[in-house]
């Protein structure tokens, strides 16, 4: 099984957290992040108040995790998602349901702590390494 890593998870990752940590190590090269996560992670690595450790850290993780970009057929699951969540009349987080149609795509489970924000779409599966 591999995975697409969200924010949240890589966020406990890059400060330290040891069931994390051991996660990436228990599953290391079927770790993926979306491009979509890297910048939410340098938006908050790079806040004004942010300790110069933080970008640090974050540039770090790409040593332990793939890059998946968004592309056509990626953007074409989100459009086919976001619009059949306006139809039905339900609010769909937008970058989740981005990180959510790389996962589709490229067949991997997500890993986040904010499994709300997910468990609306079909057919993704979705797993809490932050759970007690």
């Amino acid at each position: 099984m591999s995975f697409l890593i969200d924010t949240d998870t890589c966020s406990a990752y890059v400060k330290g957290h040891q069931v994390v940590y051991n996660r990436f190590l228990q599953y290391a090269g079927r770790l993926h992040v979306s491009c979509i996560t890297m910048g939410e992670l340098y938006d908050w690595a790079l806040r004004a108040r942010a300790s110069p450790k933080r970008l640090l850290s974050v540039d770090g993780l790409l040593n332990d995790v793939t890059v998946l970009n968004v592309d056509l057929v990626v953007a074409r699951k989100y459009g086919e998602l976001q619009a059949a969540f306006r139809d039905g009349g339900q609010p769909a987080p937008k970058l989740d349901l981005f990180i959510a149609s790389t996962a589709l795509i490229h067949n991997l489970t997500v890993v986040t702590h904010n499994t709300a924000d997910f468990m609306n779409v079909p057919g993704l599966s979705i797993v809490d390494w932050l759970a007690p």
